[in-house]
């Protein structure tokens, strides 16, 4: 019964500590639970930034190794291409040392000839005499040509200038400015007035005006009875100013016109600029892992010259001026241009 008296007084502190207990394990829990959520929070970072640094150390070997190998391959294709230039360099050089000894032989064995030279300057001269005779007549032609369609058009312009002027003849009762009685006769024009017809100009009439809008035939057959008018007047109840500017309205461009001749070479040149931009390997890798380490770029990426771009410009771009294609062989002695026209027409000058 004493223990249960006690224990009765000392309810409220019991209570009043339980209480306190309750308090501080709630402080205590938002504690731990931030705590715990740092420690997550560092973890997870921790393997994240572990696996972007495996994942950068994988692309580096990826990249040295295709790298490597475009290299080696562009390598082995200039290598090769070398060797044929030095081959045909080789070749051609042979081949104009035998040119320049045949060329040399023929020379001094058939053309050097003091004779047959002499005989075909001989023949060549007499057939320059005959060419020029043949031109100085062929000259003669062309003047008689031209002067006879000179005169021709004289006679034309005089005929159409008579025809203008006919109203200048002389009549019957009232003599011409070119028919004076002081003269015992009259003079050439009015000989010419009296030989051709006067010009009549073309009558132009208002029907045949294409440039005002009111001008209309009014010869055309006229109905009956006039069509009901409408709601909105129309035609010629308009603003005279409306009319034209329909009537004359400029003309609309075809669509070769209006679009560009080029357009379908502009637009696979932005389908080539588009493939450029969604590309993996064009952007240089630049890991964030380690900030205290300055970030070194590879040798094929950059360059005191510029950025190399391995894999698309010297792979994809074809230069068909740049080929190596099997040239003519060079000659070293130049033929003589005298012997090389033979039998063609020459002036005297040029022997």
């Amino acid at each position: 019964m004493a223990a249960m008296v006690r224990l009765h007084r000392q309810t409220d502190q019991i209570v009043e500590e339980s209480y306190r207990r309750k308090n501080e394990a709630e402080n205590q829990r938002e504690r731990e639970f931030l705590s715990s959520l740092k420690i997550q929070a560092w973890f997870r970072g921790s393997r994240t930034r572990s696996y972007i640094t495996h994942l950068n150390h994988s692309a580096n070997v990826i990249q040295r190794r295709w790298r490597g190998y475009l290299g080696r391959r562009y390598f082995r294709v200039l290598v090769k291409n070398s060797v044929l230039i030095m081959k045909l360099n080789h070749y051609n050089e042979k081949a104009t040392k035998i040119q320049k000894m045949w060329r040399g032989y023929y020379v001094r064995k058939y053309v050097f000839n003091y004779h047959s030279r002499k005989r075909y300057l001989e023949a060549l001269q007499i057939k320059n005499e005959i060419v020029r005779s043949e031109l100085e007549e062929y000259a003669e032609q062309q003047e008689q040509i031209a002067h006879k369609k000179m005169e021709e058009e004289e006679a034309k312009r005089r005929e159409h200038q008579a025809r203008k002027y006919h109203y200048l003849i002389s009549t019957e009762v009232i003599p011409g400015i070119f028919n004076s009685p002081f003269l015992p006769y009259p003079s050439e024009k009015e000989y010419i007035l009296r030989s051709v017809k006067p010009l009549v100009h073309k009558k132009k009439y208002p029907d045949q005006d294409p440039y005002d809008p009111v001008c209309r035939s009014y010869d055309l057959p006229k109905p009956k009875q006039l069509p009901p008018l409408s709601q909105k007047p129309q035609g010629p109840f308009r603003d005279p100013a409306d009319v034209q500017k329909q009537r004359y309205k400029p003309f609309q461009q075809t669509l070769r016109v209006s679009t560009s001749f080029t357009a379908l070479e502009e637009a696979r040149q932005t389908m080539k600029a588009e493939e450029w931009v969604t590309r993996l390997n064009d952007n240089i890798f630049v890991p964030f892992s380690r900030k205290d380490q300055k970030y070194e770029p590879m040798l094929h990426t950059t360059s005191q010259y510029g950025h190399l771009p391995f894999g698309t410009r010297f792979y994809r771009e074809e230069f068909l001026d740049k080929h190596v294609v099997s040239k003519p062989f060079k000659t070293l002695v130049p033929p003589i241009p005298i012997f090389d026209k033979l039998n063609d027409t020459y002036s005297q000058g040029q022997v």
